[in-house]
């Protein structure tokens, strides 16, 4: 190949954007992803499995609203160079902020419990034991955090995200009906039944919850992005929103092709991965089971890395990956501490899961109207934000993004004490 033709290439605008974009990219992909956890792979396979194609179509707006939301903490860590939860405390003071840390830190713990149940559950279709998985997932994560530097932090996270195709090759080989799917999307099913209703809410309350806000933040102030590739970022929150759904949109269609299609009846994706050996063979079942792991493992990092990045940063104390154990303790022991702790508490017999997740469910819906408000408040205050408050139109869909979410948020509450 000639060479000056490579040379204009690499110089060539396109190819200089491409290259900035991938420098940049990391924050918003990660954040996206890490919310198809256990949780919300279980709540977007039973929605596959019981309601078929028919809730499909929630895909596009719940696309626009993490979009959006996503959007605006990738600014505020760009413009100010602070996590979420410092801009809180000077916002609201050191009581409310305070607050917010203790429900945050009480409803991650509550999921990463989820997540290294998830761990287990997965493990244990893949043929590995309760007693070998849970010590290895320890000191896998303990490993990964405490050791490295964000930079390879990032580099491990972008790989697990990767294996996320897992899931899109598992709908492929279910051979669904894609006009159907592709109706379904568009074109809104909606049935006024409580069982239909209460899936809808828990799909919603699955794809947006105020830990995202916390870690994308409070990761894009640690990587240090400046505000000339604020663009770049935008468009990777942008991106990881997107490929976060459709995702969950194969993990519908892989379940509504196979498991729905056939009338067979599953509680959990234990039940899900191991009906679909006979329905679409012993490689998707594998993929499943390799995508909900590596899922888990995911998200039981993140989750304890948002708490510590929140809790530190609201109380003033040193916090990222990239320091040193001696430099910022309090921010790896957290960090440790609920791994440990979460799975230890797994690893015992007869532990109340649903009851724990019941309890983290309430405070993650309390929380997020206080979170999604100060988001609103901030970026809107110019004495923070500059030029980069949002226009009015944005504040428009934004505010009304805010007002569906608090709303689904509170049914999903209330729906969880009925």
């Amino acid at each position: 190949m000639d060479r000056s033709f490579i040379t204009g290439l690499v110089h060539s605008p396109g190819f200089v954007r491409i290259v900035v974009f991938l420098g940049v990219m990391g924050p918003g992909l990660i954040t996206g992803l890490a919310d198809d956890d256990a949780a919300g792979i279980a709540t977007y396979s039973l929605a596959g499995s019981q309601f078929g194609y028919a809730m499909l179509w929630t895909f596009i707006p719940m696309t626009i609203a993490l979009s959006v939301i996503q959007e605006m903490g990738v600014r505020m860590g760009i413009v100010t160079g602070k996590g979420l939860a410092a801009l809180i405390r000077e916002k609201a003071g050191v009581r409310m902020t305070f607050f917010i840390m203790m429900a945050l830190l009480a409803a991650n713990f509550g999921t990463t419990l989820a997540e290294f149940a998830g761990i287990s559950a997965s493990a244990s279709i893949l043929g590995i034991p309760i007693f070998i998985s849970m010590p290895l997932s320890v000191l896998f994560l303990m490993w990964l955090v405490i050791k490295g530097s964000y930079k390879s932090v990032e580099r491990v996270f972008l790989f697990a995200s990767v294996l996320y195709l897992s899931y899109i090759v598992s709908g492929f080989l279910a051979h669904p009906d894609w006009k159907a799917a592709a109706i379904s999307t568009v074109v809104p099913q909606i049935s006024f039944t409580r069982a239909y209703l209460l899936m809808l809410i828990g799909l919603v309350g699955t794809t947006i919850s105020p830990w995202m806000q916390f870690y994308i933040q409070s990761s894009v102030a640690e990587k240090e992005v400046p505000s000339a590739r604020l663009g770049y970022s935008r468009l990777d929150a942008v991106s990881g929103s997107i490929v976060s759904n459709l995702v969950a949109w194969f993990i519908v269609v892989a379940c509504a092709a196979t498991i729905f299609t056939n009338g067979i009846q599953v509680n959990d994706v234990v039940d899900v991965s191991k009906a679909l050996v006979p329905l679409a063979g012993n490689y998707a079942s594998i993929l499943f089971a390799v995508g909900f792991l590596n899922a888990s493992l995911f998200a039981a990092s993140i989750l304890p890395l948002t708490t510590s990045y929140a809790v530190c940063g609201g109380l003033g104390l040193e916090r990222g990956v990239s320091k040193t154990l001696r430099e910022a303790p309090v921010f790896f022991g957290l960090y440790a501490g609920t791994i440990i702790l979460s799975a230890l508490i797994i690893s015992l017999p007869n532990v109340p899961l649903l009851s724990i997740l019941f309890i983290s469910q309430v405070f993650l819906g309390i929380l997020l109207p206080f979170v999604l408000i100060y988001v609103l408040l901030i970026i809107n205050d110019k004495n923070v934000m500059g030029e980069h408050v949002n226009t009015r139109s944005y504040n428009y869909i934004a505010w009304a993004t805010v007002i569906i979410t608090i709303g689904l948020s509170t049914a999903l509450i209330i729906t969880q004490f009925l």
